[in-house]
């Protein structure tokens, strides 16, 4: 019983090591793949500053908020679109896993227990009995494993390891927009703030404006008409007012959405510290190749897609399998598991397409069209990639200059309206002259805010542009 045991084993090992000795040799039929040759400028066209070096993952920290900071680290761990991105990248691993199975043996056990009747045919009766009952009791292992000679499971595994760092590639996409989101709403949420106080300082400026001139009717100075006009520029600066503080909720309610949390129970404090203004590390142009998930994760497909042809080159070939079957049958359920009653076969099979109806041709031509659908797909993704750099930096660059030419504008507006105030005083000018300058001073202090909001979000953009805050998961050969 020992010996066949041991004889048992031996065979089944000798399966296994035949298979692997054949797979060592494997090779893998189809292209191997190679970047696209593609023509990357060395520097940006939108800059002369040199690289800087690299962005970190956290790079929002060049901001000196303590706030952002704190909303950045809720939305990524609380973000719901985010946890699903990673949910989809936990699907491509369990997706690669059964694949990557293709490269080991299938082992089954089957047992069963048949009982059935059939004639007497030993002529007469058994114990009074025209027909007898057997019993079989069978308890096989069968074996099954794919001779991968031309490379058509290591292609398969090739495609879906591929897959998987698009999928992570992808969830940095997710990432980099959700980060890139947070920042542009925090930012207009504070500008909007500001908006709202320069405001709150005109409104009680134009409601002392109203009273003096009211009382200025009262003696008799100033005509009604006076009155309606600052009254106006009063209720104008209160619907403006009631519209920014709508406005800043409904961003409140955005970032709540993006922290993960209701609306409802989220409310932003007011500011702990003003937003640095920070140089961005720009990199050089070749960086996006590996800085960018979306540029890696088109490669990653195009890489998928290479594999899937070598895939379809595989099928014209032969197939080879190694099959065994081993375990016991005897008709007693007691004697089942004797070594006597074991039985053990083994042998290959060769599978040789002979005649598809064109289905392996078809299978080929489709995969190398969507090979080239890809790496249409990838050049255009690098190409948007550099345009969105340099849109980035066209932005950033004349909106630092619109808001120095700005700054200055709101210093020459609150002169005017100093000394518009000092000669209203000296009864030299008019009434409506005095809220032109309040006017074009408001105007001014709003538009300065509006354009420093502006070059922040400008900054954010280029920020997600050069791919700041992402680690790649690799970018192939």
């Amino acid at each position: 019983m020992r010996m066949c045991g041991k004889m048992w084993l031996r065979a089944a090992g000798g399966v296994l090591a035949a298979a692997a000795g054949v797979c060592i040799s494997c090779t893998k039929v189809g292209p191997e793949y190679k970047r696209p040759e593609l023509d990357v400028p060395a520097t940006y066209r939108a800059t002369t500053m040199p690289d800087t070096g690299h962005l970190a993952t956290n790079w929002w920290v060049l901001f000196q908020d303590p706030d952002l900071n704190a909303l950045e680290e809720s939305a990524i761990a609380a973000n719901p679109d985010l946890r699903a991105a990673m949910e989809r990248v936990a699907q491509a691993r369990a997706a690669a896993r059964v694949v990557q199975s293709q490269f080991y043996p299938t082992v089954t056990l089957d047992p069963a227990v048949t009982w059935s009747l059939a004639p007497n045919s030993g002529g007469g009766t058994r114990n009074g009995n025209s027909v007898v009952g057997n019993t079989a009791v069978r308890v096989p292992f069968d074996l099954g494993y794919e001779v991968d000679i031309w490379g058509r499971v290591a292609r398969s595994v090739e495609a879906a390891g591929a897959t998987v760092r698009a999928s992570a590639d992808q969830y940095g996409v997710v990432m980099q927009t959700l980060e890139a989101d947070v920042a542009q709403n925090y930012v207009t949420l504070r500008s909007l703030e500001k908006q709202d106080e320069i405001l709150k300082r005109n409104v009680d400026l134009f409601r002392e404006q109203l009273n003096l001139t009211q009382r200025k009717k009262e003696a008799g100075i100033a005509g009604g008409l006076d009155v309606a006009q600052v009254q106006a520029q009063l209720d104008q600066a209160l619907t403006q007012q009631l519209d920014f503080r709508r406005q800043r909720a409904d961003v409140q309610h955005a970032l709540a959405i993006l922290t993960g949390k209701p609306p409802e129970e989220f409310e932003i404090g007011p500011p702990t510290a003003e937003m640095a203004m920070p140089d961005v590390p720009l990199g050089l142009p070749a960086d996006l190749l590996r800085n960018r998930p979306d540029v890696a994760a088109a490669e990653q497909n195009l890489i998928a897609a290479n594999a899937n042809v070598g895939v379809a080159v595989a099928n014209f070939y032969p197939a080879v399998r190694l099959s065994g079957a081993a375990g016991f049958e005897n008709a007693s359920i007691q004697k089942a598991l004797d070594w006597q009653n074991v039985l053990l076969s083994f042998g290959p099979s060769v599978s040789v397409p002979i005649f598809q109806g064109g289905a392996l041709e078809g299978s080929l031509a489709q995969s190398k069209a969507r090979y080239r659908e890809l790496t249409a797909t990838y050049e255009g993704t690098l190409l948007a990639a550099l345009r969105d750099v340099e849109v980035s930096l066209t932005d950033v660059r004349s909106r630092t200059e619109s808001l120095a030419a700005q700054q200055r504008a709101v210093a020459s507006s609150r002169e005017y309206l100093r000394l518009a105030q000092l000669e209203y005083s000296q009864g030299i000018i008019s009434l409506l002259q005095l809220i032109d300058a309040d006017k074009t001073r408001l105007s001014a202090e709003q538009q300065e805010e509006s354009l420093r909001a502006n070059r922040l979000i400008s900054t954010v953009l280029l920020i997600k542009a050069v791919g700041g805050g992402w680690e790649p998961s690799g970018n192939g050969p």
